[in-house]
């Protein structure tokens, strides 16, 4: 689907600071060799997340989806310098790919690759947890939620990718497939938890971005 006329997302685009070009070779790879590439950050998403993670400035980042790591170097762009990242993939078989860039990359080091169900992983994970980045399977983002929100730190912050679905949110005939649901039942569980903030941000394929009180 595409999110915004070519035009238009080519005007947004030359407008927007360029990726680095670890990030440029990487998305390129990406969509010469792996499944669904449209799962990838990208150019724009990917400097929204990059700039918000040098606003948070966290010390203590996890990401639940990594696919090709893309969005896990964005967000090591802001770590602090004795920071770390945790990112979560139950598919091992892109490990590769990760070592020829997501490893390879400026803060690689600060970087820790769990392999595994989510649920399983985060319940051992240590609190103080700054900002968390949610992408993977529709259906459990409510869970995700459910596991990290007592382990993120007061002010700190929980961002969700894919709350529009490509649109599927506002469409009666998809309201019943799985992953439609499981946003739909996202959004609307954060949207009364007064635990949180949130806005919806409507960049690419939508952005929940949550604060903790």
């Amino acid at each position: 689907m595409d999110f915004l006329p070519e035009d238009l997302e080519a005007y947004i685009q030359a407008h927007c600071q360029e990726e680095p070009q670890l990030l440029t070779e990487l998305n390129r790879e990406t969509w010469l060799k792996v499944l669904v590439p449209r799962m990838l950050s990208g150019h724009v998403q990917g400097r929204v997340l990059s700039m918000l993670s040098k606003m948070i400035q966290p010390s203590y980042v996890l990401e639940i989806g990594t696919y090709t790591g893309y969005s896990a170097i964005c967000f090591a762009e802001g770590l602090q310098e004795d920071g770390k990242i945790i990112t979560i993939d139950k598919n091992e078989e892109l490990t590769p790919i990760l070592k020829k860039y997501m490893f390879e990359s400026e803060r690689g080091k600060q970087i820790e690759f769990k392999v595994g169900m989510a649920s399983d992983i985060i319940p051992d994970l240590e609190d103080g947890i700054d900002l968390v980045f949610i992408d993977a399977d529709k259906a459990n983002y409510s869970l995700y939620f459910d596991l990290v929100i007592d382990k993120v730190v007061p002010g700190g912050y929980i961002l969700a990718d894919n709350v529009l679905w490509s649109g599927n949110v506002v469409n009666e005939s998809r309201k019943e497939d799985k992953g439609t649901k499981g946003i739909i039942e996202f959004n609307a569980k954060v949207q009364a938890d007064d635990r949180v903030e949130n806005v919806l941000f409507p960049v690419r394929d939508g952005i929940m971005v949550l604060r903790k009180k």
